[in-house]
């Protein structure tokens, strides 16, 4: 954990604002946005118990995900966002909402929950995505609380008008992929160097790619009688 007195380290990636630091500290000389879109730490100890699978792949227990989030911290991203949404949301006090958010895990094993819940700002139907876990093995990149890009992707389709989106416990880049792939400005805090460093590098992946997609000259459209041919 990055202690107080430490000078936060900021990074430009394209329109990616990336902070090395504690979201407490660099969240309140940062400006409003339009979407706070973020999975901040439940209080449940998870990266202290890794599964056997996480083991394996050289993952240790750390004491991050012992303790949720300040309240005091939740009432300043309700400050600084014209909307919130957040994971985890039923473990924090929050104002009340019709706009929950589920992601439905069909394939959860027994020691996960088979959905989990985004308390949202918006005044809203509650939604609901079903996406498997096995589905996203592919872009996992190490972090034992990664949330599965499409996820991400979805909860931006319910603000679609919200150009700069900030997720103050970034981890590994996930909300800033989804926003480069989207065409949205993106402000990502993350303080432990090996989550940052992955997020930088993915996220200026996402901004290449979505850059050769744009740049990529448009195919001709074929008439009728050209097809024919």
């Amino acid at each position: 954990m990055r202690g107080k007195g430490v000078t936060p380290e900021r990074v430009v990636i394209g329109d990616a604002e990336l902070w090395l630091g504690d979201c407490r500290e660099v969240l309140p000389g940062l400006p409003c946005v339009d979407l706070i879109l973020t999975d901040p730490p439940y209080g449940i100890g998870f990266a202290a118990q890794p599964t056997d699978y996480q083991r394996k792949n050289g993952m240790r227990p750390a004491d991050w995900d012992n303790a949720p989030a300040p309240d005091w911290l939740m009432g300043l991203m309700q400050e600084k966002a014209g909307k919130m949404i957040v994971w985890g949301g039923n473990y924090y006090s929050l104002p009340p909402t019709r706009g929950w958010l589920s992601w439905r895990k069909p394939d959860a094993p027994p020691s996960m929950a088979d959905f989990e819940l985004a308390w949202t700002s918006m005044d809203m139907n509650s939604k609901m995505l079903e996406q498997s876990i096995s589905a996203t093995n592919a872009e996992r990149v190490g972090h034992p609380t990664q949330k599965p890009l499409r996820v991400m992707a979805w909860c931006l389709s319910f603000a679609p008008d919200a150009q700069t989106v900030c997720d103050p416990f970034m981890g590994s880049g996930t909300t800033g992929v989804a926003c480069a792939q989207l065409g949205r400005k993106f402000i990502g805090i993350e303080r432990e160097r090996k989550y940052f460093d992955i997020a930088c590098r993915r996220i200026e992946d996402a901004q290449r790619q979505a850059k050769l997609f744009e740049d990529a000259p448009a195919r001709p459209v074929m008439t009728k009688t050209e097809v024919l041919l």
